[in-house]
């Protein structure tokens, strides 16, 4: 790995570790929580357990202090703090209360993600995020989070990666609510961007000292051959994949090169969009977050590119490249496109089938290589004067994994779901060791 020395980040630069409460709180009916649309969706894939972060939050955050980490970006459970009747549920904010205590305590500065995608059930029986009505619903919820933590939280997220909150769950299926249309999947799309900008403007009348962004998922594309049809085939890739959700937000709309191969609700045709949509989506935030785990390669496949499902086989993805220049190219195109914006990359991360070894350890190199490595292409963007201003780790702890259930693990830290043990990784170890000065990327 190269090394990063001097450091080209800044002292007051962020460095953090990520969850989502669906994925590690566990405690799916204690103290009035009600259902999520993953809790059905799921159903068969574990106990909900999770990594029983609800009660044991304390210790987890002692053993995240212990790591020197700076800041953590975790999310609030939609189910556990708002009622099916709209109320909301003392219990459950009582508990990033205590969430917040703890991080206090241990002097480490939280970023809240409002929405990573547990969606409670009742309002996806009333069509969830086709339904326009739940942009409203979240603005509400939204509203009363920004206003009992509002003094205590320095950056909010809105949204994590809606992209796949609108396409996997309503277009192919893969995440929960698990529907197959893309008629939904473009609606949610689009109602998703319009719950964030009313949010965004809602926050503006509070006159909090924080700021709010929203953070997206990007996939950086490449052409497998410098053929035309390929760079073509890229191009409109790059365009569903980043710029579907980062357009619109920065005022442009959504990308004409995508929509050409689909057969889209009017909603998404400029010339039938509600009035103020496109203006209310492009409200001013203060950030961008960045969700990069890995790039892709594509190339042009000639049948039936007209229609959603094939299209998307129509430019062959292979597996996830780890090629960690990608990130350094994403964030300085970034920095490029949109000048103004500070970025923070909001999640960072590789999966692994970790287990222990017979000496007590968990020696998973592969993603202290692949941290390291992503490390210092993020340290070329700051050197090259890219407003990078954190990184968090995806993830502190192992839970459930959206697409594979409890097979694969993401955290710096193990966990034991039979016992709920918690062990450091050797990647834990070496993070320590980096934000302590003591080992380089």
């Amino acid at each position: 790995m190269e090394r990063l020395a001097p450091s080209p980040f800044p002292p007051d630069f962020l460095f953090g570790v990520a969850s989502a409460a669906y994925q590690i709180e566990g405690a799916l009916s204690d103290d009035g929580r009600i259902p999520s649309h993953w809790d059905v969706f799921a159903r068969t894939a574990g106990d909900g357990m999770g990594s029983d972060h609800y009660h044991r939050y304390r210790d987890d955050i002692a053993l995240m202090a212990s790591l020197g980490i700076l800041s953590y970006h975790f999310s609030i459970a939609w189910p556990r703090v708002i009622t099916e009747d709209r109320k909301p549920n003392p219990k459950g904010l009582a508990f990033y209360h205590r969430l917040l205590d703890a991080l206090a305590a241990h002097h480490i500065i939280p970023m809240i993600t409002l929405y990573h995608w547990d969606l409670p059930e009742w309002l996806a029986r009333r069509g969830g995020w086709v339904n326009r009505d739940t942009a409203g619903y979240f603005t509400d919820y939204a509203e009363l989070m920004l206003t009992t933590y509002g003094d205590r939280v320095p950056l909010w997220i809105t949204h994590y990666d809606p992209w796949s909150a609108s396409f996997r769950g309503y277009g192919w299926g893969q995440h929960a609510p698990g529907h197959q249309d893309w008629g939904e999947a473009f609606s949610a799309a689009h109602h998703l961007l319009l719950a964030h900008g009313r949010v965004v403007e809602g926050f503006r009348g509070l006159n909090l000292r924080a700021q709010i962004g929203v953070a997206l998922r990007f996939t950086p594309v490449i052409a497998e051959t410098e053929r035309e049809e390929d760079a073509r085939a890229a191009q409109r890739a790059d365009s569903f994949y980043n710029r579907w959700f980062l357009d619109p937000l920065f005022g442009c709309g959504y990308p004409a090169d995508a929509l050409k191969p689909f057969d889209l609700p009017r909603l998404l045709d400029h010339r039938h969009l509600p009035e103020d949509d496109l203006a209310v989506i492009g409200a001013p935030m203060d950030f961008l977050g960045i969700n990069y785990f890995g790039s892709q390669r594509v190339r042009h496949r000639a049948e039936d590119p007209l229609t959603p499902v094939s299209w998307s086989l129509s430019t062959v993805w292979e597996e996830p490249q780890l090629l960690p220049d990608a990130l350094y190219r994403l964030l300085t195109r970034l920095s490029r496109e949109y000048p103004t914006i500070p970025l923070y990359i909001t999640a960072n991360g590789v999966s692994d089938a970790d287990s222990i070894d017979p000496t007590g350890h968990i020696r998973d190199g592969r993603r202290q290589r692949y941290l390291g490595e992503h490390l210092v292409q993020a340290g070329r963007a700051v050197q090259e004067g890219v407003a990078l201003k954190g990184y968090y780790v995806w993830s502190f702890l192992d839970g459930f994994d959206w697409n594979n259930g409890y097979q694969t693990r993401y955290g710096l830290v193990y966990v034991d779901y039979a016992t709920q043990e918690r062990r450091l990784k050797d990647s834990a170890l070496w993070y320590r060791r980096f934000l302590a000065g003591e080992e380089d990327a």
